[in-house]
């Protein structure tokens, strides 16, 4: 068949697609972009949004105007929140919901129309998570490796414990086997991803933490560079720092999510710490990281924020030590505690407000860019630059883009490179070595 998949939502959905098109990459299938016809359509949903599972329902409608005799599948977070709803959607063959990765292929390889339509468990029952083994994601030369999943946080705008079920974590053995067989196939760099990465460990028995798991990695050795996904600004140790700072393996980047810089925004969230601790986390990541990206997400136009709130957020990220941020207009998701909160905030306002934070993130992160002119950083190269024909792309450490120059036939190498500009977002340099 000619299957075509496409992903909407975070990293994790992104790995997730990636674990199913190995799976189907059998020599029996062949896969065609999105866009183009196809036998089988395969949607890897979110629900974050109402707008998410609006996207995830036109995806549908557009696949079968493109092919109409094609089957659809759709998996994800929106299949396994609501999959009744999904599979009364006009078009929709088959549900599979999270974690049933076998279920789908089954719909994929032996699917007829006499056949169940949906397959759908209880995440609030999982207790582990399946070793799905690591991925990486299409044009990555990185590889990402899923070690924990679910979240037992209570934000009143999130739907994903929902969705996901509580934090649960892979086993420490499987990971480190999973690290060595990456070696093994070429790889220099790891990204450790979950949907809630600081609560790694906790369910486990011996229990451990994020901070162990980060020692046993980098004792067991092999991997050149080791990267952390998301991390909330509650699971952040000292110790973590000082492993990072002494760390050759561990990345210099943390994504530090505040979500809000208002401390009455912050308690309607349901975030459990206010605007002096956040600050106090990134002070001591700055001090311990001089030179780290520090990014953080941003909910603007939240229920109840006055423009008088906003300009304090604004007042408040421009004061901390961030590097860069990721900027969201708040969205409803019905069936969460925010989605019924007075005061919500008109549209315009909120693409406005998201703007102006956009325009203050992108000066903060110009003026960290800037300070590495005439330094050198090492560079992990991961493919061509598109347009210029002459220079590879890659990144940092310390995440910073970077377009290479005299680094040919280097793809999947860290070179050390001469910064010696800055334009269009990215750094640029050559290499020395």
């Amino acid at each position: 068949m000619r299957i075509a998949i496409t992903t909407l939502g975070c990293k994790i959905n992104q790995y997730d697609s990636a674990v199913i098109q190995s799976r189907l990459e059998d020599g029996q299938h062949t896969f065609v972009p999105f866009e183009n016809e196809a036998d089988l359509y395969i949607i890897n949903s979110c629900t974050v949004t109402d707008r998410a599972d609006w996207e995830a329902r036109q995806l549908v409608r557009r696949s079968k105007r493109r092919s109409p005799a094609a089957r659809v599948l759709v998996t994800g977070c929106y299949a396994q929140v609501k999959p009744e709803e999904v599979a009364r959607v006009p078009g929709v063959d088959y549900v599979a919901g999270l974690n049933r990765l076998d279920d789908l292929l089954r719909f994929v390889n032996q699917g007829d129309p006499g056949m169940e339509r949906v397959a759908v468990g209880d995440v609030r029952r999982e207790r582990g998570v399946p070793v799905m083994g690591a991925r990486a994601l299409p044009g990555h030369t990185r590889a990402f490796l899923k070690i924990q999943e679910g979240c037992d946080y209570s934000c009143t705008y999130c739907i994903i414990p929902t969705a996901r079920g509580r934090s649960r974590s892979v086993l420490p053995g499987h990971i480190l086997s999973e690290v060595r067989s990456l070696v093994e196939r070429g790889f220099v760099e790891i990204v450790l991803t979950g949907i809630h990465l600081g609560g790694y460990g906790h369910d486990l028995n011996p229990r451990v933490d994020l901070t162990s798991l980060l020692k046993m990695i980098i004792g067991q050795g092999g991997i050149q560079r080791l990267r952390l996904s998301s991390l909330d600004p509650r699971e952040l140790p000292q110790r973590l720092l000082h492993v990072m700072a002494q760390s050759q393996t561990l990345c210099p980047h943390l994504h530090i999510c505040a979500q809000a810089g208002d401390d009455r925004i912050l308690k309607q969230m349901r975030r459990n710490y206010g605007t002096t601790y956040y600050r106090e986390v990134v002070t001591r990541a700055r001090e311990a990281l001089p030179d780290a990206a520090l990014g953080s997400d941003i909910i603007v136009g939240f229920p109840g924020e006055s423009e008088e709130d906003f300009e304090r957020q604004m007042e408040f990220f421009d004061s901390l030590p961030l590097t860069y941020f990721h900027v969201f207009p708040y969205s409803v998701r019905s069936a969460t505690v925010a989605a019924s909160l007075p005061g919500q905030v008109p549209a315009a306002v909120k693409k406005d407000r998201a703007r102006k934070m956009r325009e203050l993130g992108a000066r903060k992160k110009r003026e960290f860019y800037r300070r590495f002119l005439g330094r050198q950083v090492s560079v992990l190269l991961e493919g061509e630059s598109n347009g210029t024909g002459t220079a590879l792309r890659g990144y940092s450490r310390n995440y910073l883009p970077v377009l290479v120059r005299d680094g040919r036939d280097r793809i999947n190498q860290e070179v050390e490179v001469a910064i010696e500009g800055f334009e269009n977002g990215s750094l640029s340099g050559r290499a020395i070595n």
